[in-house]
């Protein structure tokens, strides 16, 4: 039975964005604080709405870490059932290249910090990552899997079509 359909609501999977953003062999990563225990994370959160996912990638990215950064790829989509509130999440990983750092810019509430971890530093912290999708997107990544920014389209900012006579 699903979760959601159990209440009545209609399914809708949350709907995330993440960068994995690298510099030399260092990756870009959060220590946050999530219902009472501190885990590690790319730079990732939420869409909202009438935002596009690429304007999300950089958005969440400035807020966590201080960090401008320029989107380069969609590295992955990655579908997961979350084991912090049971649903589904679907997560758009992309590439980014750091480009300017505020280390007097505030981060979001729960970011204890920025760092940037190795991957086997990443490793190494097991069952304190966030997710697995947080290997998975610096895997997909090293395995040279990289699509084009344009392979997502954000129709939000055009006219609504004309019918077609």
């Amino acid at each position: 039975m699903n979760h959601s359909a159990s209440r009545g609501d209609t399914w809708r999977p949350h709907v995330t964005v993440a960068c994995v953003v690298a510099d030399g062999e260092r990756y870009l990563m959060v220590e946050e604080e999530v219902s009472g225990r501190i885990v590690y994370n790319q730079p990732a959160g939420h869409l909202d709405e009438g935002e596009s996912l690429a304007d999300a990638a950089r958005r969440e990215t400035l807020e966590e870490t201080a960090w401008t950064v320029e989107l380069q790829h969609l590295v992955g989509v990655h579908q997961w059932r979350s084991t912090e509130h049971g649903d589904e999440v679907l997560r758009f990983s992309f590439a980014a290249r750091p480009l300017r750092h505020d280390p007097q810019r505030p981060l979001d509430a729960g970011i204890r910090r920025a760092l940037w971890l190795t991957r086997a530093e990443i490793v190494a912290l097991d069952g304190r990552l966030r997710s697995p999708m947080v290997l998975a997107s610096i895997d997909a990544w090293l395995a040279g899997q990289r699509l084009p920014l344009g392979a997502l389209d954000s129709l939000l900012a055009e006219a609504p079509a004309e019918p077609r006579p």
